[in-house]
């Protein structure tokens, strides 16, 4: 089964999508494909086959985004919790992960066609080497297309990126790329896996479970959360529009929050550098009391330069994450 599924919406599936294009349409979901193993004990087949049915519902489901003009997708492939499931299952698992990423590299025409970005986050170094060199070169192949894009996570949790984001900065304080007094929520945000996209504007869970799972817990804080009762093979366009509806319905007071929330993480910062701004006068002043314009002076010189340290070391941790990807696509091709 291809990744990205050709045609059209029929007549009626086109019509519902314009009149739900008249209104505010989310740019990014996110998907928890819940369901699997029970489609599968519900349709008396192997719990493979139930995995394999949800890849497939995965590529229709993408497609109905593409005609939705949904440009961003992110979805929940396999948490770490996942690997506490038995061996036989994990290892199925796995196996079919290998052969979808082997598959996806074979569509790069395709891909490179409807410029689909793959990105896959989460720890892949818990995985099997075979399939982080898959993976890697599936990433490297699609990095520069931009049309759309599918985060598949991956060896996830959201504890877990949230863990290594913080891990990532103490890296860059080590390294003097960045100041202790540079760690913001902010910054924290822009280590997790997810960087490069914007937060999701939808989550849908379907199985009827009403929790997250671990799930980017720190992305969907102004999210709108739709859980649907319906198994994840199963899943359907109408499915897909209720969803669509009932973020319409809560947009303005999710949109409020978002930029509420905006405002009062730049008034942190500004607070943040006023406090490191007079701790620094205080320490290394003169004893007399700067004017006003001078204070303002200084306040925007290290504002300046706290800026400039945060994006080189971004940029360094986007190096150090590009160079894992590349140094396991060499070794897949010397292999």
């Amino acid at each position: 089964m291809s990744w990205i599924r050709e045609g059209e919406l029929n007549l009626i599936e086109k019509l519902s999508a314009n009149i739900l294009k008249a209104g505010p349409m989310p740019k990014h979901v996110a998907f928890i494909m819940d369901g699997n193993r029970r489609y599968a004990r519900k349709r008396h087949v192997e719990r493979q086959e139930g995995h394999t049915q949800g890849f497939d519902k995965l590529a229709e489901t993408l497609r109905w985004c593409l005609n939705l003009s949904i440009h961003e997708v992110t979805v929940y492939a396999f948490s770490i919790e996942n690997f506490k499931r038995s061996k036989d299952e994990v290892d199925g698992l796995m196996e079919l992960a290998k052969q979808k990423f082997i598959r996806l590299l074979q569509e790069q025409e395709n891909l490179e066609k409807h410029g689909v970005c793959i990105r896959v986050l989460g720890d892949l170094t818990l995985l099997p080497l075979d399939l982080q060199q898959h993976i890697a070169r599936a990433v490297v192949a699609t990095r520069t297309h931009n049309k759309c894009f599918l985060n598949v996570c991956f060896a996830y949790t959201s504890r877990h990126e949230i863990a290594n984001a913080v891990r990532e900065m103490a890296w860059g304080v080590e390294q003097g790329l960045i100041k202790s007094s540079d760690v913001s929520e902010a910054l924290l945000g822009h280590c997790l896996y997810s960087s490069n996209s914007p937060n999701p504007d939808l989550l849908i869970r379907t199985s009827g479970e009403v929790r997250l799972s671990d799930f980017l817990l720190w992305q969907t804080s102004h999210s709108c959360l739709v859980f649907q009762s319906v198994l994840w093979p199963e899943y359907s366009f109408w499915n897909l529009c209720d969803a669509i509806l009932q973020y319409q319905l809560n947009h303005r007071p999710l949109q409020k929050a978002r930029d509420q929330h905006r405002e009062e993480q730049a008034l942190q910062q500004h607070e943040a550098d006023r406090a490191c701004v007079a701790d620094l006068l205080q320490h290394h002043g003169n004893g007399k009391p700067l004017d006003a314009q001078r204070r303002q002076e200084a306040l925007l010189n290290y504002t300046a330069s706290r800026e400039e340290r945060v994006q080189d070391f971004l940029g360094a941790l986007q190096h150090k994450r590009d160079s894992f990807l590349t140094d396991l696509t060499s070794q897949a091709a010397l292999a």
